[in-house]
């Protein structure tokens, strides 16, 4: 079975291979009024579309493209650079950071519903300060279940925890008309913010529209619990089709402002400053209408780039990084066509987290902090990174990627080590150890040792997990894996039903502190999918959050860091490398990590679409 199945992929890697270097198969002609049309799939399955309820990045990239945050991040700009978005400048923030204050920009409306009744014909609903404030009260709402309120917890803004603590005791609805003094609508297009706690980069938040964004009071009323399919914004974009776990189509919003192409040409990347500088005025979004597929097996999603049914590929997988970009350069055969690469560092941790609440895998005691060292140390990492990964990927001292403040390039701990010895001695150490001769380790109490491992039905997880069963089985622990799709693995991991499960996590600002919020108590069952708490942890992680960006921070960062090492309730395994590519119509695309909805820069040549690639 294991060589017929071997055999098959072969021939699957060969068949890829005649489509790399056989012509690209060119569209049927279409009219010259045709719809510009960005085409591109997402790996894994949206869950919805509210800010309030969202918290995976795939949801969050659909969710920004429709709805408003006040900042944004220059999209071609490097280091990154916030801007305002719906402000008429940058917000006015106070010495101590507690208080910041925004204006918006008049003019700007939602896009036409239902939902939005008593308006006379031809009139439209303005955004204004009230939107922003009852948003972001949302989170603070326990109906909606919000996995970012931790985000907002963390300052303290001024009065809005106590509410939901009174309201909770009372079993009340959340009350959004009770006034808090930590935030408040000061006139039409004025609202402030004001935090028990300054924090230097609490700003980058108002960046993230998937976080963030403005949601209209009556939209939420009128769709009540089913506002997830409802997305209603002030952005670019309308959800026009949505096909759960399959299709994703973005028509234009015709209630979208002006706002013109303004980008800053990159530098070291010539081919695409010229493409910049030729959009330059060109009136946002620049195509017509997005269509995301959901496709999570990498063959297919690899191959309907290769046949022009996609114009852009978000990260090449890794299973055709050989092919697409021999010794990381963009094969010859590629290039000839005309396709545009663009590499990246991912600004990313991907980790297997513990559920620190298991029974099997949790708590604090020697015994568990040394099982779940000894699994880390017999992880061999960098096989993981040659065979399942390509190469495509750094492996991992800390929770910290490169390119946030915080990252420190000479710190080496256990966590990228692969030394099974020593991970038995550790079993061996604690009374892990085979007590009735099966060959397999038994708990310290004479239980079977039995590992969970929650994954995903597509061939790169199935990869990982062949690496980690002839780990573990090196190591004589049982592990068996848990297969669903990623929606189910999300919602179980919120509920603490997983006792392992490997996940990504990116950056949505270039700040360390997202990654070390992995295990901070206060985020338990939210960014701390482990739930993980330990107070030592907690002081350190709070401690750092007020401090200015310096080398006092970057040494209370560092500490935090080492206790995630040491108690182990994350094997942080890699920070990925990321490859992009787009079709020779495809102008103006780059890659900012910190820019979820790229699509509104992006243009299609559709002359080149006609005539194929030369």
């Amino acid at each position: 079975m294991r060589s017929t199945l071997k055999r098959a992929a072969t021939s699957l890697l060969g068949m890829a291979c005649l489509w790399a270097t056989g012509p690209l198969q060119a569209q049927e002609p279409a009219p010259a009024t045709q719809a510009k049309v960005l085409r591109y799939a997402l790996r894994a399955a949206e869950t919805g579309f509210d800010p309030a309820q969202i918290s995976d990045s795939y949801s969050k990239a659909v969710a920004a493209g429709i709805f408003d945050a006040p900042l944004e991040f220059a999209y071609h700009a490097r280091p990154a650079q916030l801007r305002p978005n719906t402000l008429v400048a940058m917000p006015e923030v106070s010495a101590d950071f507690k208080t910041l204050t925004f204006e918006l920009k008049p003019g700007i409306f939602f896009n036409d519903d239902p939902a939005f009744k008593g308006l006379k014909v031809g009139e439209k609903r303005e955004l204004t300060a009230a939107d922003y404030v009852f948003s972001i009260k949302r989170h603070y709402d326990p109906q909606w279940k919000s996995s970012n309120l931790y985000l907002l917890e963390n300052v303290k803004i001024l009065g809005l925890s106590e509410l939901r603590k009174e309201l909770m005791a009372a079993k009340k609805p959340f009350d959004y008309d009770r006034p808090v003094e930590g935030l408040k609508v000061l006139d039409r297009y004025r609202f402030q913010v004001k935090l028990g706690v300054g924090d230097p980069r609490f700003i980058y938040q108002f960046a993230d529209a998937g976080f963030l964004g403005a949601v209209a009071r009556e939209v939420v009323e009128f769709y009540g619990s089913k506002i997830m399919e409802h997305p209603v914004g002030t952005n670019a974009w309308a959800l026009g089709e949505w096909r759960r776990s399959s299709k994703i189509v973005l028509e234009r919003n015709p209630n979208f402002r002006e706002v013109r192409y303004a980008e800053v040409a990159p530098a070291g990347n010539p081919a695409l400053a010229a493409q910049v500088n030729a959009l330059q005025g060109r009136r946002l979004p620049l195509p017509d209408r997005v269509e995301i597929a959901i496709i999570e097996e990498s063959q297919p999603r690899w191959l309907s780039f290769l046949n022009g049914e996609k114009d852009v590929i978000e990260e090449v997988p890794p299973d055709f990084a050989t092919i697409a970009m021999p010794n990381n350069k963009l094969a010859p055969n590629l290039a000839k066509r005309g396709i545009q690469m663009t590499r990246y560092p991912r600004v990313d941790a991907h980790f297997t987290y513990f559920n620190m609440e298991d029974a099997t895998v949790g708590g604090y005691t020697p015994d568990r902090i040394a099982l779940r060292r000894a699994i880390s140390l017999a992880l061999d990492t960098g096989k993981m990174i040659r065979l399942a990964r390509r190469g495509q990927a750094l492996p991992a001292q800390g929770p910290i990627s490169p390119d946030t403040f915080g990252y420190d390039p000479a710190f080496k701990s256990e966590m990228s080590e692969f030394n099974l010895p020593k991970a038995k001695s550790l079993l061996d150490l604690y009374g892990y150890v085979d007590k009735d001769g099966d060959g397999w380790r038994d708990k310290p109490d004479g239980s079977p040792l039995q590992l969970e491992y929650a994954t995903q039905p597509d061939g790169l997880n199935r990869q990982f997990n062949e690496l980690w069963q002839k780990d573990m089985a090196a190591l004589q622990v049982r592990i068996k894996f848990k297969t669903a799709k990623w929606p189910e693995n999300l919602k179980s991991a919120n509920a603490a039903k997983l006792q392992m499960w490997g996940v990504g996590w990116v950056a949505t600002a270039p700040d360390g502190d997202t990654f070390l919020a992995l295990g901070d108590g206060g985020a338990k069952g939210k960014a701390n999918k482990a739930r993980f708490d330990l107070p030592a942890y907690n002081a350190l992680y709070q401690k750092q959050k007020a401090l200015p960006d310096g080398p006092e921070r970057q040494a209370v960062m560092a500490e935090a860091a080492k206790l995630l090492v040491a108690y182990m309730p994350y094997k942080i395994e890699v920070h990925r490398v990321f490859t992009d590519m787009a079709q020779p119509w495809v102008l103006g695309y780059g890659r900012n990590v910190f820019v979820r909805d790229f699509w509104k820069y992006v243009d299609i040549d559709t002359e080149v679409l006609q005539r194929g690639a030369q």
